[in-house]
């Protein structure tokens, strides 16, 4: 294996099994999307149409979404919050590590925190802010693609006129789609840091290793 490809295999296994889940999901869209359409009368969409409606925008960003919002929170709350026994909590008595006092930067330090002043304060919590700026973006796709959807399914089923995006918002719909993927990340995040208190995987840095104690906090 090319050395390249072994030191970021990680990254490319995951991002390639992302790509290949968006393509299965827009097919079976656009497959559903256009049993919707041929229900009520109208005409089926081509696949490249179908990637610049609602529906596709919808169902992406609202997953986008509670992906985002639980991996943002997620960044934060682990820096004020934590969980004894779990291999998902830094100590139980720890703080900023030592490694995130400026006064210990190197010249191979990232330069913000050579910097220092304002390029530090954003740089010590750029990874949280980055996650919660794509929920937000991610948010506003599913709020646009959302009201194109229900706009056009309203059409479809009683020839209603379009809401506003801002009406859109107000609905019960949104809210239903937002929050039946917000209550899952949570759940999934939740189990993951409980049931690495007892729970092992060799060789895996989300895993206390298999010796430790189920006291042992932190990986």
């Amino acid at each position: 294996m090319p050395r390249w490809l072994r030191t970021n295999a990680l990254a490319i296994a995951m991002l390639g099994a992302f790509l290949v889940f968006l393509v299965l999901q827009s097919v079976f869209g656009w497959q559903t999307h256009n049993e919707e359409l041929t229900e009520f009368g109208a005409a089926p969409l081509s696949w490249p149409a179908y990637l610049t409606t609602g529906h596709f925008a919808e169902a992406v960003f609202e997953n986008w979404e509670s992906e985002f919002l639980q991996m943002g929170g997620y960044v934060l709350l682990t820096a004020y919050l934590v969980q004894r026994g779990s291999a998902e909590s830094k100590p139980l008595d720890q703080t900023d590590r030592p490694e995130d006092d400026e006064r210990r930067a190197t010249a191979q330090s990232p330069w913000p925190v050579r910097a220092g002043g304002l390029p530090l304060v954003i740089y010590r919590n750029s990874l949280s802010l980055a996650l919660l700026l794509i929920f937000a973006g991610s948010f506003v796709g599913h709020l646009l693609g959302g009201a194109a959807a229900y706009n056009q399914e309203q059409a479809l089923q009683s020839g209603a006129p379009p809401i506003g995006v801002w009406q859109f918002l107000g609905t019960s719909d949104f809210w239903f789609q937002s929050m039946q993927n917000w209550q899952s990340e949570f759940l999934a995040v939740g189990a993951l840091i409980l049931l690495s208190i007892v729970l092992r995987q060799h060789a895996s840095p989300e895993s206390k290793p298999v010796t430790v104690e189920h006291a042992s906090t932190g990986a």
